[in-house]
Formats: structure tokens, C-alpha cells, sequence
């Protein structure tokens, strides 16, 4: 994709194409950056958010001996650094989307379940022997036992990212992401937003009125402000080179606002002195380790500084938990930011190279002991639809300030001081729209089939159940081998991967006709443009959005499609034109043979996430929106 493409697959107006206003006018250029660097302070605010409320939520299940604010800032600082490489490495030669990379849930429940049983051997084995392990590192100022268990933690992420390598090398990813229809996508997206619920609610009890203020404003700002334009800069249209005489401002940055109005109101009343946090025994234990002014203003991060990471057995089964469910929630993240930025279906190979730049971040973050992967953000993907503003040049821009930050860590402990109450509300507005998402894909199948009715409410009430059964009583779980019992804990604990395996399993298993599982309208638009020139267009509106950077294109080899590397390159035109028509034929034949009632093949062939013409039929009521490369 150039320089000054767009990313808007639902309109058919060339995604790719370079603008002739940015390419003329140095007036409109400037202004088109200046809007990438509001929209990049903005992801910027949503991801340090989420990365403080990782740590928070973290750092206390660790054992007691909590580390000083300068390891905490420095923890920050080192996955801020790592989530930055890794941002640019999946805009770049990943999914090509948009998507900002955090350490995200899937990692956080498989990291709490190590730390809570390493705290707890801990605190058995101090009646004994003392387990006070000396920090080897230069520099280190985490003491005892918990310089261990971070270690270990490490040891976890540095696994899940060589899992995230195997999967994204081998094609299984992409495998399962084209075999995922509606009624797999609806429950699994609205369980991604629904399992935060917890923690939003956690961090609004701080203060009900600031996380109120902040939900009121974005809602204001995104939906009953929507169209207010400020005059103060154009912005460039994708057809034609016409330009809007102003921008949606309130709309663009409805989330930018809100947090830093909230933000300059918590400084206020805290100079004033006015008590308005209310923090009770949980939430103090969440509060960080006093100040971070003793932290150094450079440091930059290599690996081993604090130890390196330790691979035991229980790290081993820890990661592949890690892995496995953050593999799920990104495939879920790229379908939905697709989705809400109305481009074509996620075609294998992006896929694939998008979960291997994950792992190759997640390989980083562990080499640098941090506690967390990387994965793509769900809240910054929501963000991109609240606001209908998604920009890849954004999201680079925002990694590089990542990377900044974490080369400062008394920068990076700067973001601590953000109110507790302001995590909850970003967490309330983002994810909202996950669950508004997953529950439009339930347009496209048969809703009132008894059988899709048991499929969806089966799968989600059992992704909510069986999480608050294990963490009600966790020694339920005991096979004897505690790695095990941690695999299995780990994964029982997190709500998307029971969604996806059981939504995935009934789907393809429990017989229903195409139409009823919302497999057969994607015949249509096939249909509509058979007599066209090039009934396989969105082939090159894919190309164009997902596909690699043109200078890389050319350096590819041609062994690029032997094993295992076929499964990371995109095919050529004509064998993907080839393989097109052979589906279609296969799923007429479907079609026409299928018995009521039942479907010839459970398990379907690569299907399309989203219909074409139900995308024609409302590309006018959308706005169009550039994503600049």
C-alpha cells in the first residue's frame, strides 16, 4: 500500500490509492499529520490505560515483597518499549490494520494464576526454608522471591510467543480464522467485551461520578455530537481528491477529550485538596509504590538486565495457555477491526503474519522481564470504531512514542498518576462497542433456529460460569501434576477461549443448512457480479489493505511459496481467482444437494465474515475515512 492510502474496503473507490490532495498540497499534508498525531495521542492514552491496569492487577498477586516505584516504572517503561516494536511490526508486516499491541486479558488471567501459586508456595515454604532468591541482574531493585516469580512469569510470555510463531508459521491460524462464521463471530466478540465487565466495575468504585463524567462525555462527543465540525483543518477525501470543508471533531477524538477533560478535573480537585477518591482495602493494595521521581530519565532496555527468564514446567504450561488465548482474542481483534472499518475479509495469510509479529513481541517482552505479551488491543480497535477514524499512520505514530516512553522510565511512571476511576470509564466506553459488534453478526444467521438459540447461549453462559466456578474454588482443579492442573486452570479461566472452542465445536458438529448458520449469503454478491470484468474485486481491495508494502513485495523470493512460508505470502491473482471459483461451485453444489434441515459438510469451507451486499447496501450511509499508510 503507498504512502497516502485508505483503509475503507466497504466502498469501492480504490482502498489503497494515494490521495491527490496530500500529494499536491503541503498545506492539506501538514494538516493530515497533525490529525495522525492527535489520533496517535490518542491510542496513546487508551493503551497506557490498559497497560496500567495490567500492572495494577498484576503486581499484587505477586509475593509480598512489593517492589520499589522504580522497578515499577521501569516494569511499565519495558513493556511500553516492547508493545511499541511490536506495534510497528504488525502495521508494517503483520495484519496491516490499524491495531495497537498491548498486553491484553488472556495474558493477565494465565499470569495471576502462575503468581498466585507462586506466592502461595512461597508463603508455605517461609515456615521452613527461606526462599529469598538473590537478584544476579546489575541494577535490579526487586528483592527476594519476587525477582523470581517475575522471572518465571517471563519465562511464560517468552513461551506463548514462540506458540504464537508455530501457529502463525504453520497456517493454523489462518485455517481456523476462514472457518468461523457468524454464529462462531457473534458469541465470541460479545464475550471479548462482556469479560471486562469485572474490571471496569472495579476501578469506576474509586469514584462513580469521574468514570460517569467520562462515559457522558464520549457518549455525547461519538453519538449526539457526532456531526459538530470545528473549522480549523480539512480533511482529504478518498474519491475524486474533494476535501470537507472541516473535520468531525467532537466524534474524532470523542475518547481523547473525554480522558484528558477527566484528567486536568482529578488535578484540580487533588491541588485543591479536595477529597474525591475513595480508595477501600482492595484498592489500596492497588495503589502504586509511592512516588516515581527516583527513577532514571534514560535507560534503555536490553535483555537480561534483571535475569533472564525461567523455563520450568510450570512456565511451559502457563505460556501454551497464554498462547492459545491470545491467539483467539487477536484473531477476534482483526475480524473486528475490519469490521468496523468496513474493510474486506481477513485473508489467511495476513492472519498468520499478523499472529507472528505477536510472537515475535511477546519474544521481546519476555526477553526483557516484563510480565505480559503482546497482543492486539481490543480497547484501541473499539476506539477506531467509536470514534470512525482508524489510521495506520496513527498507530505508528503512537508505537514510536511507545518506544520513547520506554526508553524514559520516569516518563513511563508519569502514567501513573492517571485516576483509577478514568481506567474504568475507558474500559466501559471501549469495549461497549466489542459487544455491539459481536451482536451484529447474529444478523446474518437464523436467530430463531433452536439450534443457533442453544449454541449461543450455551457457549457464552458457560464462558461466564465456569471462570467464577474455578475462582470461587481453584482446588477443584488437581490432576496431580500441578503444570497441568495450571494448563487447564488457565485456560478454564478465560472466557474467550471457552466461547470460541465451544461455539467453534458446536458450530461444526451440530447439522443445520447454510442458510441457517449464515453461510449461504455470501453466494449473493457472487451472484450480482458475475457479468463484471473482475467478479473477484475484492481481491485487489484485500491486496491493497492487508497486503505487504510494495519495496517488500519485490525482495520476496520465490521459494517464499514452499513450507512453511506459503502460509505467511499471498497467493497469486489468478490461483486465488481459481480457488474462488472452485468454492463457489462447491458451496452451489452444497446447496443444491442439502437435505432440509441439514448441511452436506459440517465444516465449512473459507467463508466470508461479512456479506457483500448487505456492505453495498449501507456504504452510502457511511462516512468514508482514510487511513493514511
Amino acid at each position: 500500500m503507498r504512502g497516502g492510502g485508505i483503509m475503507n474496503g466497504g466502498h469501492r473507490g480504490a482502498p489503497g490509492a494515494g490521495s491527490p490532495v496530500l500529494a499536491s498540497c503541503s498545506p492539506q499534508k501538514m494538516c493530515s499529520w497533525m490529525l495522525s498525531c492527535c489520533l496517535a495521542l490518542q491510542h496513546l492514552a487508551v493503551q497506557a490505560s490498559l497497560l496500567c491496569i495490567f500492572h495494577l492487577l498484576l503486581l499484587p498477586t505477586l509475593p509480598k515483597e512489593l517492589p520499589h516505584a522504580q522497578a515499577t516504572s521501569e516494569l511499565l517503561a519495558r513493556s511500553l518499549f516492547a508493545c511499541g516494536i511490536s506495534t510497528v511490526l504488525q502495521t508494517t508486516l503483520g495484519s496491516r490494520l490499524p491495531l495497537v499491541q498491548i498486553p491484553s486479558f488472556e495474558y493477565l488471567v494465565p499470569a495471576m494464576v502462575l503468581s498466585s501459586h507462586l506466592s502461595l508456595s512461597a508463603s508455605m515454604d517461609r515456615n521452613g526454608t527461606a526462599v529469598a532468591s538473590a537478584c544476579l541482574a546489575p541494577h535490579c531493585t526487586v528483592a527476594g522471591s519476587q525477582a523470581a516469580s517475575l522471572r518465571e512469569v517471563s519465562g511464560a510470555v517468552l513461551v506463548s510467543g514462540l506458540v504464537q510463531l508455530v501457529l502463525g508459521v504453520s497456517g493454523v491460524c489462518g485455517w481456523a480464522a476462514q472457518r468461523c462464521g457468524p454464529m462462531v463471530l457473534a458469541p465470541s466478540l460479545s464475550i471479548i467485551g462482556l469479560s471486562a465487565y469485572k474490571e471496569a466495575a472495579f476501578f469506576c468504585s474509586t469514584n462513580w461520578g469521574i468514570a460517569l463524567l467520562l462515559m457522558l462525555l464520549a457518549v455525547t462527543f461519538s453519538q449526539h455530537l457526532g456531526s459538530c465540525r470545528l473549522p480549523f483543518c480539512a480533511w482529504p477525501q478518498a474519491q475524486g481528491g474533494s476535501t470537507e470543508p472541516s473535520v468531525p471533531t467532537l466524534r474524532t477524538f470523542s475518547v481523547l477529550f473525554p480522558f484528558a477533560g477527566v484528567c486536568v478535573i482529578c488535578a484540580i480537585l487533588s491541588h485543591l485538596h479536595i477529597p474525591w477518591e475513595s480508595l477501600d482495602l482492595a484498592m489500596a493494595q492497588l495503589s502504586w509504590a509511592n512516588s516515581t521521581f527516583h527513577a532514571p530519565w534514560v535507560r534503555i532496555p536490553y535483555a537480561g538486565e534483571w535475569g533472564w527468564p525461567l523455563l520450568t514446567p510450570r512456565a511451559l504450561a502457563v505460556g501454551i495457555a497464554m498462547a492459545i488465548g491470545c491467539s483467539m482474542n487477536s484473531v477476534g481483534c482483526y475480524v473486528l477491526c475490519g469490521r468496523l472499518l468496513r474493510a474486506p475479509r481477513l485473508p489467511p495469510d495476513a492472519c498468520n503474519r499478523g499472529l507472528c509479529t505477536e510472537g515475535l513481541g511477546s519474544l521481546l517482552a519476555g526477553l526483557l522481564g516484563t510480565p505480559g505479551g503482546t497482543a492486539a488491543s481490543i480497547a484501541n480497535a473499539c476506539t477506531t470504531g467509536l470514534t470512525q477514524a482508524g489510521s495506520r499512520l496513527s498507530a505508528q505514530v503512537s508505537a514510536l512514542a511507545c518506544v520513547v516512553l520506554g526508553m524514559s522510565p520516569r516518563l513511563a511512571g508519569l502514567l501513573t498518576h492517571i485516576p483509577l476511576a478514568v481506567h474504568g470509564g475507558v474500559l466501559s466506553v471501549t469495549y461497549a462497542v466489542a459487544v455491539g459488534t459481536g451482536i451484529s453478526y447474529f444478523q446474518y444467521a437464523d436467530i430463531d433456529s433452536g439450534r443457533n438459540i442453544f449454541i449461543v447461549g450455551f457457549a457464552m453462559f458457560m464462558a461466564l460460569l465456569v471462570p467464577r466456578w474455578f475462582g470461587a474454588a481453584p482446588a477443584h482443579l488437581a490432576t496431580g501434576w500441578v503444570p497441568l492442573d495450571l494448563l487447564f486452570l488457565s485456560l478454564l479461566m478465560v472466557p474467550v477461549f471457552l466461547t470460541g472452542f465451544l461455539s467453534f465445536f458446536l458450530e461444526n458438529t451440530v447439522s443445520g443448512t447454510l442458510e441457517e448458520r449464515g453461510l449461504l449469503s455470501e453466494l449473493a454478491p457472487q451472484k450480482v457480479r458475475a457479468g463484471d470484468c473482475h467478479p473477484y474485486g475484492e481481491k485487489g481491495e484485500a491486496s491493497q489493505v492487508y497486503g505487504l508494502p510494495a519495496g517488500l513485495k519485490r525482495l520476496l523470493p520465490s521459494s517464499c511459496k514452499a513450507f512453511p512460508c506459503c502460509f505467511l505470502c499471498p497467493g497469486s491473482e489468478e490461483e486465488e481467482e481459481k480457488e474462488e471459483e472452485e468454492e463457489e461451485g462447491s458451496r452451489a453444489t452444497e446447496e443444491g444437494t442439502a437435505a432440509p434441515g441439514e448441511g452436506t459438510h459440517l465444516l465449512p469451507k473459507p467463508s466470508l465474515e461479512e456479506p457483500q451486499l448487505a456492505r453495498r447496501q449501507s456504504e452510502m450511509e457511511m462516512p468514508v475515512w482514510q487511513t493514511m499508510a
